[in-house]
């Protein structure tokens, strides 16, 4: 049975977002599910409803067998063994670090010290809020959450608010914790090096409606729509087609002739734009190229697809 199982859900328009629209998925233990789109489309009212903060209009959730119940049905909102982290931290001021922890720990003595360490936060429990980073009070944050042993751990951007540094420690923090403790996670992001490496499953919503989900690579790969191609990196279009940068190769022996417009340098390789029959497209390359640089491009199905 699926740990998580959302059928025909709709919900009321939340801060100027779209209405959640017969939205149906499920969800197996361990399986990590990303979901993307646009500010707005939807995603972190979906997620406040999967753990019983926003009560739908109509539609069922069901988590671990049992019925999720939302706001209108409890005194206190949210969904024992869901545990919901949003961007903002929600750390209350004036605590030092230790004594809020402890509100709601779960956890015995020893228990709690592996997690303190785990979450990279050991070393901050004599701090109050104010003396601390984003990074810091995210991974708090997502402690103290932990301290509730919840089976689904639900990520609302987690990451938008932090420099890389601590972002690359939070991702380790996130993936340890959950293998550490058997949690299985639900995460939203607008960076796609967030999502690609890391979901098992991706859902792409627009205007609170789901309208594509599958694997990251068949979503990367055959996007359904432009929408969907663009939320996750660049792409090339042609006729209806849509193809990602590495599909348009530079290829000096077989390939057909194009000129180079635009270069970005991105570390690992060069992004240039270039034109081919007056239509500019997007490919990567290893080497550095020169604007104006005569270079010869894969000709594929793609390229063979645009009308000269």
């Amino acid at each position: 049975m699926p740990l998580l199982e959302i059928s025909g859900l709709f919900s009321k328009e939340i801060l100027g977002g779209f209405q959640l629209q017969q939205i149906n998925f499920t969800q197996h233990v361990f399986e990590n599910i990303a979901i993307i789109g646009e500010t707005g489309s939807g995603k972190s009212t979906l997620l406040k409803t999967i753990a019983g903060l926003i009560q739908p209009l109509q539609g069922e959730i069901f988590f671990n067998e049992k019925k999720v119940k939302g706001p209108d049905w409890q005194l206190v909102p949210g969904e024992k063994g869901i545990a919901y982290l949003s961007q903002h931290f929600e750390l209350r001021h004036n605590y030092k670090m230790q004594d809020l922890l402890q509100l709601t720990n779960e956890f015995s003595v020893t228990e709690t010290k592996e997690l303190f360490a785990l979450c990279k936060v050991d070393t901050l429990l004599n701090r109050n809020s104010k003396e601390l980073s984003g990074g810091e009070k995210q991974r708090l944050a997502l402690a103290k959450l932990l301290l509730t042993k919840p089976q689904l751990l639900i990520l609302d951007e987690p990451f938008s608010n932090l420099d890389l540094i601590h972002k690359s420690i939070l991702k380790k923090v996130i993936a340890d914790v959950c293998k550490q403790y058997a949690i299985t996670c639900i995460l939203t992001s607008h960076d796609p090096t967030d999502v690609l490496p890391w979901a098992n499953k991706i859902i792409v919503m627009q205007h609170g409606k789901i309208i594509q989900q599958d694997t990251a690579q068949a979503i990367y790969h055959q996007p359904i729509n432009e929408y969907t191609a663009a939320l996750l990196g660049s792409y090339n279009i042609s006729n209806g087609k849509i193809a990602r940068p590495k599909e348009l190769q530079i290829d000096n022996e077989n390939g057909i002739a194009a000129k180079v417009v635009d270069v970005r340098y991105l570390g690992l390789y060069w992004e240039l734009d270039v034109e081919y029959s007056a239509i500019i497209f997007t490919s990567y390359s290893k080497l550095e190229h020169q604007i104006g640089q005569e270079i010869m491009i894969t000709k594929n199905s793609f390229t063979n697809s645009i009308h000269i």
